[in-house]
C-alpha cells in the first residue's frame, strides 16, 4: 500500500506543475518583506540621524572624526625635559657565567636610563664572552644617578631569553670629578645576585650649563615593547623605546657640468668629417660631454651606417 501511495504521489505532482509554486507562493506570503526599521544593526541606545539623504553623511562624518582624533593620538610628541648632564656611555663586553640552551646564546644589551631605552646590535655565536663596542650618548635627567642594564639572548622562533640584569650607579667621581670610569659590574640572574658574569662599562659626564630642554623627537614616536617573559629572579617590565635622533647626512653634490663645445672643436672634428653636417658634430660632442674620443667613436657608428 505504501508504494501505491507513493506512485500516487509522484503522478500527481507530475500531472500539476504548479503545486511547487503555489507552495512557495505562500511560503512568500508568510515571510515579513517590508523596509528594513532605522534601528537595524544599530546599538542600544543610538539613534538614526534625522532626515534619510543624510544618513551615510553623517556616517562618514563621524567615522573621518574618528579617524582624525586616532591619528592625532599616534602623532602626539613625548614631553620635553630638563636635562642635568650628557653621560657618553661605551657598552664594551661582558662575561657571562653560563652559556643557556642547546646552541651558542646571541647576546644583546638592552639599557634603561631616566625614560630612554637604548640597545645594543646582537652579537652572533658571543656565548658567555659577547663584544658589543656599542657607543650612545644619554641625557641624564635631574635627580637620575642609575641605569638599569638587561642581557637577552635573541631567538628565532620564542621570545628572547633574559640572561642577565643590573642596576648600576653612576659614579660620583664621573658626575662631579669629570672622570672617566673603564669599570667591570657584576651581573645578576639565575645563578643568584652577582653571580651571573660582569659587564665592561665606559662612562664619561659632561654637566649641562643650566637647564637644557631634552626636545621631543621628530616625527612619529617609535615604541617598541620588550617581552614580558618570567626568567630568573624577576620579569622584565615592558618599557617604550625612543630612538636616537636622526643625524643628517651630508646632501650630494650637483655633479660637475661639462664644457661648452667650442667652434674650436667642432671644426677639429671637421677636419675628420667633411661630409658630416656641423650641427650633427655639435649634437655629439654636447652628448658625449665634450669627449672627442667619445664623440670621434659616436661619428664613425654614424658614417658606417
Amino acid at each position: 500500500m505504501a508504494s501505491v501511495a507513493g506512485s500516487s504521489s509522484s503522478t500527481s505532482s507530475t500531472q500539476n506543475p504548479n503545486a511547487g509554486q503555489g507552495q512557495h507562493q505562500s511560503w512568500r506570503e508568510r515571510a515579513f518583506v517590508s523596509e528594513l526599521p532605522s534601528d537595524f544593526l544599530r546599538p542600544d541606545g543610538e539613534s538614526a540621524p534625522s532626515g534619510a539623504g543624510s544618513t551615510q553623511e553623517e556616517l562618514d562624518r563621524q567615522a573621518a572624526l574618528a579617524l582624525a582624533r586616532h591619528y592625532n593620538s599616534r602623532r602626539q610628541m613625548p614631553a620635553t625635559q630638563t636635562a642635568a648632564g650628557r653621560l657618553n656611555l661605551t657598552i664594551a663586553q661582558a662575561k657571562l657565567t653560563k652559556n643557556y640552551g642547546l646552541t651558542r646564546m646571541d647576546p644583546y644589551v638592552r639599557l634603561r636610563l631616566g625614560h630612554c631605552v637604548y640597545e645594543t646590535q646582537t652579537c652572533y655565536n658571543g656565548a658567555t664572552n659577547p663584544r658589543w663596542n656599542k657607543s650612545v650618548m644619554c641625557y641624564v635627567p635631574h635627580g637620575v644617578t642609575s641605569m638599569h642594564l638587561e642581557i637577552y639572548d635573541e631567538c628565532s622562533f620564542t621570545d628572547d631569553q633574559l640572561v642577565a640584569q643590573a642596576t648600576i650607579q653612576i659614579p660620583d667621581c664621573v658626575i662631579t670629578g669629570g672622570e672617566t670610569s673603564d669599570d667591570w659590574h657584576p651581573l645578576s640572574g639565575k645563578q643568584g645576585d652577582g653571580k651571573e658574569g660582569m659587564i665592561n662599562l665606559i662612562m664619561n659626564y659632561t654637566p649641562m650649563s643650566g637647564d637644557m630642554s631634552v626636545p621631543a623627537m621628530p616625527g612619529q614616536m617609535p615604541v617598541m615593547v620588550a617581552p614580558q617573559p618570567y626568567i630568573g629572579l624577576m620579569p622584565t617590565i615592558g618599557v617604550p623605546v625612543y630612538s636616537a635622533p636622526a643625524v643628517p647626512t651630508p646632501q650630494a653634490q650637483p655633479p660637475a657640468r661639462p664644457p661648452p663645445v667650442t667652434p674650436e672643436d667642432v671644426a677639429q672634428l671637421k677636419e675628420m668629417f667633411p661630409a658630416m653636417d656641423d650641427e650633427i658634430i655639435r649634437s655629439v660632442l654636447e652628448q658625449r660631454g665634450g669627449d672627442k674620443g667619445a664623440a670621434t667613436t659616436s661619428l664613425l657608428e654614424l658614417t658606417e651606417t
